[in-house]
């Protein structure tokens, strides 16, 4: 988000009121869905498809959609990682290798429980970056003032649809865009992942309630992008602008700290979008069609190296897809994901 927003402006923010439309949508609709799977044993999105209309077709359909929509999702926390190392000070394609064998062991020697856990300490770190962010870095630019008027110098002198509001003409795209992306966001098989694991109902509810804070934080991420003009950073891509902007303002230690909470806060998501993506490959295709008696098992080793090709493939989609706005890769996964909605 912060490079977006750096590169265009205003309508980079798309993610605060799709955020915030999705959580209704969880609180009323994922109590049920996890009820629906609990009483018949669906671990997937697929899975209760066959259930409830019997069609292999459409159970391999949805599957094969929540496989292929994934990737590109997974290749963007790559692309957050892979920034990350490289602003260490290495360069050419190891970073990007490094990031894939990071992710690679950990998710096939942790499992989900691993990513569960950490997740408490990547949201403490983000939060103590962000938020010593939000203070310090306008105090060092001159104020919130100073960082406002230097994006919109920026985006004047770069014209086009760039700006710190939207144009008229942005107003319905950033509102479809905005729908679209809290239709799509619980139909990923990571987010439905983490429904199925639920321990009840009313755990789904309760975290529909409290994740609101995460759009706060995102709000405060996003103004990364604006702080970056500010600064008069260097850089050679937009998704340089926070590795860029801690290395500038900040002492080593602390932009060491940053620098390991990005990192984290792209593992533990592209951890768990590789392990559910792995699920509807050994259920809804191995088990399906190739070995209908595999043992659980059975079923775990398939889903630990189908996670691994799954890992490849979004692999593919850095090497292969432009990653300048990285962003892009999460919205054309969430174009074919939302397919799956009705």
């Amino acid at each position: 988000m912060p490079a977006l927003v750096y590169a265009v402006g205003a309508y980079g923010f798309f993610a605060l009121p799709y955020t915030i439309v999705v959580y209704p949508i969880v609180f009323a609709i994922m109590p049920r869905l996890w009820r629906v799977a609990k009483e018949a044993g669906h671990v997937t999105a697929a899975d209760v498809v066959y259930g409830q209309y019997g069609s292999r077709t459409l159970e391999l359909a949805v599957a094969l959609t929540g496989v292929v929509a994934t990737m590109p999702y997974i290749a963007l926390q790559l692309v957050g990682m892979q920034v990350v190392i490289k602003a260490l000070g290495l360069s050419g394609e190891f970073p990007l290798a490094a990031a894939f064998v990071i992710l690679a062991l950990y998710t096939y020697s942790a499992g989900l429980r691993a990513p569960a856990l950490i997740a408490f300490v990547k949201d403490l770190m983000i939060y103590i970056v962000v938020l010593a962010a939000v203070v310090l870095v306008p105090a060092k630019l001159g104020g919130y003032a100073a960082v406002f008027q230097a994006a919109g110098d920026a985006f004047a002198a770069k014209g086009g649809a760039t700006g710190l509001i939207l144009q008229p003409a942005q107003m319905l795209p950033y509102a479809s865009l905005a729908l679209g992306s809290a239709l799509a966001a619980f139909m990923y098989p990571h987010t439905l992942t983490g429904i199925f694991a639920a321990k009840s109902a009313d755990t789904i509810r309760k975290n529909a309630v409290f994740l609101p804070a995460y759009t706060l934080l995102l709000g405060l991420i996003a103004l990364l992008g604006y702080m970056a003009h500010a600064a008069h950073l260097a850089i050679k891509t937009p998704n340089d602008v926070v590795p860029a902007l801690f290395g500038a303002l900040f002492p080593a230690w602390f932009s060491g700290f940053a620098f390991a909470a990005i990192a984290i806060g792209a593992l533990v998501p592209a951890a768990v979008m590789s392990i559910g993506a792995a699920n509807l490959f050994t259920r809804n295709f191995w088990k399906a069609y190739v070995n209908p008696a595999v043992s659980p098992q059975g079923e775990a080793q398939v889903a630990k190296i189908a996670s691994l090709v799954v890992k490849f493939g979004a692999l593919l989609f850095i090497l292969f897809v432009p990653t300048q706005y990285a962003l892009d890769l999460q919205l054309l996964g969430g174009v074919w994901i939302v397919q799956t909605f009705p």
